[in-house]
């Protein structure tokens, strides 16, 4: 028993460790850079993000960017891949992958969301391969840690992950303080889960702006990185401060 337990908490602080990695790849590169280019970063720092990704998630970039920009564009309404005011917070929280999927077996999301982001020779050689990337990750983790270890690892990383960001779709359009005239939500605890990604209100009022946090008692841990990233030379802001749409009231 004292072995399992042993396993049990390498596992989970391993699982932890690499669910930030990830969650920080997916505010900081996937939505705040790629899908509204809120900033832009070295070529250096874009493929360590894409290699995270690749190994930890198996998502494939372009994919994640059409579905989300086209969330955007049907915000809660008729053609939101995955509102939970159409649907339901608990649908959309449990079937979030199945959501995400749907929406990509429609070719006109891709083509129509995602055509700025063709395939390089990296996606085709690497990271277009997403089982290959999570097939290698899981790997790693049990060559690493051994194969109980790596495997718990693994598993808890995945479940974690997926429960975090299915519940910026469905719980960050539920419940929660909503500062500004839009149907998104704050909730603070779920940006610590996910890298800033909780202050879903707060980004709807200003999605071209790479800082989520808009008040001095928010935190919003993706922008200490990306505000890293800029001091090192490695990202360039498209704003250095928050910009909010023409339509957001406060």
């Amino acid at each position: 028993m004292s072995s399992f337990l042993n396993h049990l908490f390498v596992a989970v602080v391993v699982a932890a460790v690499v669910t930030t990695a990830a969650n920080t790849c997916t505010t900081v590169y996937l939505h705040r850079a790629l899908s509204h280019r809120a900033l832009t970063v070295h070529p250096l720092a874009a493929w360590f993000f894409r290699a995270v990704l690749w190994l930890s998630t198996g998502i494939k970039p372009k994919e994640w960017v059409a579905v989300h920009r086209k969330h955007h564009a049907f915000t809660d309404i008729d053609g939101d891949p995955h509102s939970p005011v159409l649907l339901g917070w608990k649908k959309v929280q449990k079937n979030n992958v199945a959501l995400y999927r749907a929406a990509l077996a429609d070719p006109d999301t891709m083509n129509k969301y995602a055509k700025d982001l063709p395939d390089d020779a990296w996606d085709r050689a690497f990271f277009g391969h997403n089982k290959t990337g999570l097939l290698l990750g899981i790997a790693i983790l049990v060559v690493t840690l051994g194969p109980v270890t790596g495997l718990l690892a693994a598993f808890i990383h995945a479940n974690a992950y997926l429960a975090v960001n299915a519940a910026v779709n469905a719980m960050g359009h539920r419940f929660g303080r909503r500062p500004y005239a839009n149907k998104a939500t704050n909730l603070q605890w779920l940006a610590f889960l996910t890298m800033g990604e909780g202050l879903h209100n707060n980004h709807h009022a200003a999605p071209s702006s790479p800082r989520l946090s808009h008040r001095w008692h928010q935190i919003d841990p993706g922008w200490w990185v990306i505000r890293s990233l800029s001091l090192l030379g490695l990202a360039k802001l498209r704003f250095s401060d928050i910009r909010l749409t023409p339509t957001a009231k406060a």
